[in-house]
């Protein structure tokens, strides 16, 4: 039996129409002839380019208000076919069916429609492609013989490689179908973590549809899915013996990644380590918390710096600049600050650069890095430098692997709940002394627990980080304060949770303290204000804990 010849063909039904009209016009060039649905073909044509629709391909029009267009065998024929073998050269010849050797899919945008405030299930579930996964997955498992493209970044490659030679090679199309697979796997995971919530909503009386994914935090979803994709291996992890990687999350990069340090450029430098990941992201979630501007030239309500040693702040304040913050906050532990993360939550200019210059560091983070700081640093050539860039992207959720399990739990993101505060001593703290209570428990939210932090004039003094008591905390803090030269004498104290004896309020005040900021929430409550009260110490209850494992 004969074997037909086929002409060269491709498949193009995309919504995400970014690059769309040149791509196809290169693709006609080439001698592709296009084939394709609704309004992708509709877009082809406007541009002056000649269409095949499906349903003239197919003999069947579409139905369901589009829900069936593609699922037919003559395109999944047509994309399945194993060249390789005769029998499948002969099956579809006598069906006529002409074989399809790319395809150009992307799916309809679900995360971003199920993300929308107020949208209904029904507006979610109508966002679900049926179709488009299909043929994805298709193209993909017959990578051999179909070149599959999922993400319009891919075109200018693919076109270079068609133009070069006629076809993709076995190496681009396996590698255009691993980042297909993935591409469904991410979608298929939003569509059951939105059902998930929305159902785990429901059950816990929550209601449907947007207010019940809103809500879902309130009872959780019996499976939840997470898609990360590779950012960079690293050289190890922790210890030279771990391997490593990077992984930014997949999604909408302003409300995944802007204003992150997932989302920052790299300006100068050495390659990232593990731990100097870790601890840069340890130091930027502690310094944006300080109101930042994120431009050239934009002055934040006050220039914060913060120092990251090992996970936790060493030293934290707020000045004119950032080379003043920088200065007070190094003054707080010069020894532990380094080899340590120093991050602004205000540009980076020339004389903050200058001031950071004269301190060996790691990495230097900041929204912005201004052209004369970066010439200042650049002759300090293995000096990380990172650019953060505008965004105010948060993680919603908090992920800890245990032992063949997954630890979730939503993300400390309060901040002072000013209906919870109250004033619990005789003595209310001063005007001043409010300010350095708010400075340093901002500051203990991100010290790992037992976590200990006194402060004064809105710098950190000492600060006691990750002991088993929290007594023990309070003297490392003191000892810390000492050893850089600091009196603690009227210092603020923040603790990220309760006293549960007198004793570490005792040692606050044999310290130097004259006002303590604590959550409450001890059965020995009365006994600690009692003892705070008796010293003429100020205390404040916030009514929320922070600890920080």
């Amino acid at each position: 039996m004969a074997i037909a010849s086929h002409p060269r063909r491709a498949l193009l039904s995309v919504s995400d129409k970014s690059g769309l009209e040149a791509f196809a016009t290169r693709l006609a060039a080439l001698g592709y002839e296009l084939v394709s649905t609704g309004g992708t073909a509709a877009a082809l044509r406007a541009a002056g380019l000649a269409v095949t629709d499906v349903a003239t391909l197919t003999g069947f029009p579409e139905m369901l208000d589009g829900r069936v267009k593609t699922l037919h065998p003559k395109v999944h024929g047509a994309i399945l076919a194993r060249l390789d073998l005769a029998a499948h050269r002969e099956a579809i010849d006598a069906a006529g069916i002409s074989p399809i050797s790319l395809v150009v899919v992307n799916l309809y945008p679900f995360r971003e429609v199920s993300s929308r405030p107020g949208v209904t299930l029904d507006e979610a579930v109508e966002n679900i492609d049926i179709g488009g996964p299909a043929m994805v997955r298709a193209a993909a498992k017959n990578h051999p013989h179909v070149g599959i493209v999922t993400d319009p970044a891919d075109y200018p490659c693919v076109l270079e490689e068609l133009a070069a030679s006629g076809s993709l090679s076995d190496a681009t199309r396996f590698e255009l179908a691993r980042k297909a697979f993935s591409h469904t796997a991410a979608y298929d995971g939003a569509i059951s973590n939105y059902l998930g919530r929305v159902a785990a909503a429901a059950a816990s009386g929550a209601g449907e549809g947007a207010a019940a994914a809103d809500s879902a935090h309130a009872a959780w979803p019996a499976q939840i899915n997470f898609s990360f994709a590779r950012v960079s291996a690293l050289r190890y992890g922790e210890n030279p013996h771990q391997s490593a990687a990077f992984y930014r999350e997949i999604g909408d990069v302003a409300s995944t990644v802007a204003g992150t340090l997932a989302g920052a450029a790299q300006r100068q430098g050495k390659e990232l380590s593990y731990n100097n990941i870790a601890d840069a992201d340890a130091a930027w979630e502690c310094v944006r918390g300080f109101a930042h501007g994120t431009a050239a030239g934009a002055a934040p309500a006050q220039a914060a710096c913060v120092i990251v040693k090992h996970a936790n702040p060493c030293g934290v304040a707020t000045g004119a600049d950032a080379a003043d913050a920088y200065r007070r906050a190094f003054a707080t532990d010069p020894t532990s600050a380094f080899g340590g993360i120093i991050a602004f939550n205000c540009p980076l200019d020339e004389a903050g650069a200058r001031a950071v210059a004269g301190q060996f560091a790691e990495v230097v983070i900041a929204p912005v890095v201004e052209p004369a700081a970066l010439a200042v640093l650049s002759a300090k050539p293995s000096l990380r430098v990172l650019e953060i860039g505008p965004g105010s992207a948060r993680n919603d959720l908090h992920l800890q692997r245990v032992g063949g399990g997954l630890l979730v739990q939503g993300a400390d993101l309060v901040g002072l709940l000013p209906e919870r505060l109250q004033v619990v001593t005789r003595r209310a703290p001063t005007d001043s002394e409010m300010a350095d209570l708010l400075f340093a428990w901002q500051v203990a939210k991100f010290v790992k627990s037992n976590a200990i932090v006194f402060a004064r004039g809105a710098r950190t003094l000492g600060v006691g980080a990750g002991q088993m008591s929290r007594i023990d905390s309070v003297r490392i803090a003191r000892q810390k304060a000492g050893e850089a030269g600091l009196d603690l004498a009227g210092a603020c104290v923040a603790s990220d949770a309760f006293f549960p004896f007198r004793d570490g309020l005792d040692a606050l005040v044999e310290a130097g303290a004259r006002a303590v900021i604590q959550p409450g929430g001890s059965v020995r409550d009365a006994e600690v204000v009692a003892a705070a009260d008796d010293q003429g110490v100020a205390m404040l209850f916030t009514g929320v804990r922070h600890f920080r494992h």
